[in-house]
């Protein structure tokens, strides 16, 4: 491989070229030859024993070139990469600008690269850190919930009513026909929910068990289902049975019952300790996430197009992932949502973004102030990973990548010193009381 130019391109764009001489290209020729040459049909001849430059005087005499310089390509260009210095980030776009077995190949490479990071201000940043009150009413609601979580389902005699469980067989028609999915046995179906669709549970409220009756709904226009989206639909209700909840006291037999603690008044210390602790974490999140706001707008750089597609395919795979442990598909997961796959990716678009312009802010921090990981702090960083996976911390660090669990560590202690160079100012926020 001979380089023979790096020119910058706009939007942190480079264009490579360099060449590969003519022996090198003339042994790649042949061993595509051998390789492809039995696809071919020639007159004469059985399939894969015409010679050579039979093949070529009907097919092209650059038949066999571009399997070539396919082979040779991925190592060719490896090396101009290295050979140039530059960090590449995007996919190369390749094109032939001279090709013989004479002369050798000259190719010419456009790829996106990092770009260079001009900084704004990153240490002395100003920011309040608002701490949300954990009023009595907070408390109280997730006692509440605690009492609604630990009630027990007694049966009604009489009609169901709102927020009672009922027990029913239905099947939906639309036209006078049975639809596919509309029809189930003994489904428990909490009253107020609004699982269903509109208008169906609350005409379930006022039955009894033993009744049998019908519920008229119309699906809405959106449904997912494209066939019956803005039907109107009868669904045969058979109600086999009521129940209601009947919530415990809430007094200190109940906190024994649900915690460790003796006394209501301890469990609703300890609730309020919790949410205090949340609200503390998360003003904190937000401390952090407007300083790197402020260091990402201060920040200058032609960021290309491919950093943002790259940080979205690794997204998707993510998403996909976390589809496949819930025992979903993505194909049948976007059938039911409706969209394309474009679109999927379009909703991963925004955060892309943010996430790639943090990452090359940080590490421009990383590089300025000369932020380093030790041995230490990388071992301890496995040992945490081992810990959170019940692996063995040798295991682990024969998997991971060093070099790029440092570079997260890196970032991470540079979003450290944004935080303990900033000038921080805590204010306590009361919420608002919901109507």
């Amino acid at each position: 491989m001979n380089l023979i130019s790096c020119e910058k391109l706009e939007k942190s764009m480079v264009e490579l070229q360099f060449s590969v001489d003519a022996e090198t290209f003339k042994k790649a020729v042949d061993v595509a030859f051998k390789r492809e040459g039995k696809k071919y049909n020639v007159p004469g001849f059985r399939r894969g024993k015409a010679p050579r430059h039979m093949i070529e005087k009907m097919y092209g005499a650059d038949v066999f070139h571009y399997d070539a310089i396919n082979d040779l390509f991925p190592a060719e260009y490896e090396a101009a990469v290295k050979e140039a210095n530059i960090d590449i980030v995007g996919a190369p776009a390749p094109e032939v600008v001279s090709m013989s077995e004479a002369d050798g190949v000259t190719l010419k490479v456009k790829v996106a690269v990092r770009p260079e990071v001009t900084l704004g201000d990153y240490a002395g940043l100003n920011v309040t850190k608002k701490v949300h009150t954990v009023k009595d009413s907070a408390v109280d609601a997730e006692l509440g919930r605690m009492q609604d979580r630990n009630a027990r389902l007694l049966t009604r005699e009489g009609a169901a009513e709102n927020g009672d469980t009922v027990d029913i067989d239905f099947e939906g028609f639309v036209d006078g026909t049975a639809f596919e999915g509309g029809k189930a046995e003994h489904y428990s179906l909490v009253l107020g929910s609004n699982s269903f669709i509109p208008g169906f549970e609350e005409q379930v409220v006022g039955h009894a068990a033993g009744d049998e009756f019908d519920v008229n709904v119309k699906f809405p226009e959106q449904y997912h289902a494209e066939e019956l989206a803005g039907k109107d639909a009868t669904f045969k209700i058979k109600l086999h049975e009521v129940k209601y909840k009947e919530l415990p006291a809430l007094d200190d037999d109940f906190a024994k019952d649900v915690s460790e603690y003796d006394t209501l008044d301890e469990l609703k210390a300890s609730i309020r300790k919790g949410m205090e602790e949340n609200a503390s974490r998360s003003a904190d999140q937000q401390v952090e996430n407007d300083l790197i706001e402020q260091v990402v707008n201060g920040m200058q750089a032609e960021i290309p197009q491919a950093m943002y597609d790259a940080r979205v395919d690794e997204l998707v795979r993510d998403f996909e992932y976390r589809l496949s442990q819930q025992g979903l598909k993505m194909d049948m997961y976007l059938k039911y949502m409706g969209m394309t796959m474009d679109q999927l990716r379009g909703q991963f678009a925004e955060q892309a973004e943010k996430q790639v312009k943090m990452r090359l802010a940080m590490e421009a921090i990383v590089a300025k102030e000369n932020i380093t990981v030790s041995d230490e702090e990388f071992d301890e960083e496995v040992k945490r990973i081992a810990d959170a996976y019940k692996m063995e911390a040798d295991k682990v660090k024969n998997l991971v990548d060093a070099d790029a669990v440092k570079k997260d560590l890196a970032v991470n202690k540079a979003v450290d010193f944004v935080k303990e160079k900033a000038n921080i100012t805590t204010e306590q926020v009361e919420d608002e009381e919901k109507a």
